[in-house]
């Protein structure tokens, strides 16, 4: 594969995995009350359902990871494309933020992997 591919796929595995942590461990802990901009009452209150989106994130990434290990250059792309469409209803329905944290890393991924092999 590609440099350039295999730099954007981690990157964007990297992501995931940090979200993964701020949504599994940090979400009512100031780290993960900045990074998502949460009221503390909101944060206590929403912490289970933060756990489980961050599990799903865990998923993406290992998804990623398993695909770029395998070589399995279809895989990447399927993956990849869940995470240009996650981020993509993440941004009509939570934050605009999320289009530039996912969906376009994933995007520029996709399109390495795609041109470039």
């Amino acid at each position: 594969m590609h440099t350039a591919a295999l730099t954007l796929s981690l990157i964007v595995c990297a992501i995931h995995v940090y979200i993964l942590v701020i949504e599994m461990f940090f979400w009512d802990k100031p780290a993960g009350m900045k990074a998502f901009n949460l009221a503390p009452d909101f944060a206590k209150a929403t912490k289970v359902m933060a756990a489980n989106q961050g599990l799903y994130n865990g998923f993406l990434a290992a998804g990623i990871a398993w695909a770029l290990w395998n070589n399995e250059r279809a895989a990447l792309l399927f993956v990849l494309g869940c995470v240009a469409v996650a981020g993509l209803y993440g941004a009509a329905t939570a934050s605009r933020k999320i289009l530039f944290v996912q969906t376009v890393p994933a995007a520029l991924a996709m399109a390495a992997v795609v041109t470039l092999g």
